[in-house]
């Protein structure tokens, strides 16, 4: 089912439908959606990063089908680790990936600002907050130093603390949004609120719907009235570079999620 060229933005997914390999997928992927999401990740037992050569079919591929790739940038990184070392290496994580992704057409790199591993941002006192603030600010600072890419490109997403707390570093820093739908309504926060205060900034949303108490399934399990909202707003603030991805990971739930959107095209 294609769903390329049909909506006033760029129509994507991630680069994990079929059961294969990142470049299997931008294969079955390349005629269907405008953008894909490159979800990348590096660890001492296992590494998904493509070789420069598999970079290179990517960037081919890209030029053939007028795809763009939205890069998640890994999710170890603790750009707000109470720990100076532990930023520094998750920054050194986030230029490496750049690096290697220099070539590609890109619409954006989606970033999370964490604590450290299960650390819960919620439960932070005052004080904690501003240390964790200021600690991403220190992060960003680096991180920006180490690249060219313009600090817009970089998208930071809503995870499941409020937004309100990082705005001051992401509107600061000159980045960006990637306002991910899905956590707005696995976690409770208000979706139409966050449109208002965010679609401005955000080039990337994600769109996931909630199934058995699990977020990143079929937008069929969105609630058909937020579906209907974020679509109503996408055609009022109109940006045709900005992405729409759905974050979900199966053929499945990308037909059926592809149906639930298509619904909006008459």
């Amino acid at each position: 089912m294609t769903s390329k060229n049909c909506f006033p933005f760029r129509f994507g997914t991630t680069s994990y439908i079929i059961p294969a390999d990142i470049l299997p997928n931008v294969e079955f992927l390349k005629d269907k959606v405008d953008d894909i999401e490159l979800v990348l990740f590096e660890s001492d037992e296992f590494s998904n990063l493509p070789s420069l050569h598999d970079m290179q079919k990517l960037a081919d591929m890209a030029k053939e089908f007028s795809l763009t790739y939205s890069v998640h940038l890994p999710l170890d990184v603790y750009l707000g680790h109470s720990d100076r070392s532990e930023r520094v290496q998750s920054v050194s994580k986030c230029l490496r990936i750049i690096e290697l992704t220099r070539n590609l057409p890109k619409s954006a790199y989606v970033m999370h600002f964490e604590a450290g591993q299960g650390i819960e941002v919620n439960g932070f006192s005052s004080v904690q907050k501003s240390c964790f603030i200021d600690a991403l600010c220190e992060s960003i600072a680096q991180f920006l130093a180490g690249t060219d890419e313009d600090p817009s490109m970089f998208c930071v997403e809503n995870l499941n603390y409020p937004f309100e707390l990082v705005w001051p570093v992401v509107e600061e820093s000159g980045l960006s949004v990637t306002l991910d739908v899905g956590h707005l309504e696995y976690y409770g926060f208000p979706t139409g609120l966050y449109l208002e205060r965010y679609l401005h900034k955000a080039k990337v949303l994600h769109m996931h719907g909630t199934l058995n108490g699990k977020d990143h399934h079929s937008l069929a399990s969105m609630k058909p009235e937020v579906l209907d909202m974020v679509m109503k707003a996408l055609s009022k603030e109109s940006a045709q570079e900005r992405v729409m991805t759905l974050e979900i990971f199966s053929k499945d739930d990308f037909d059926s999620s592809c149906i639930s959107v298509k619904q909006f095209l008459c």
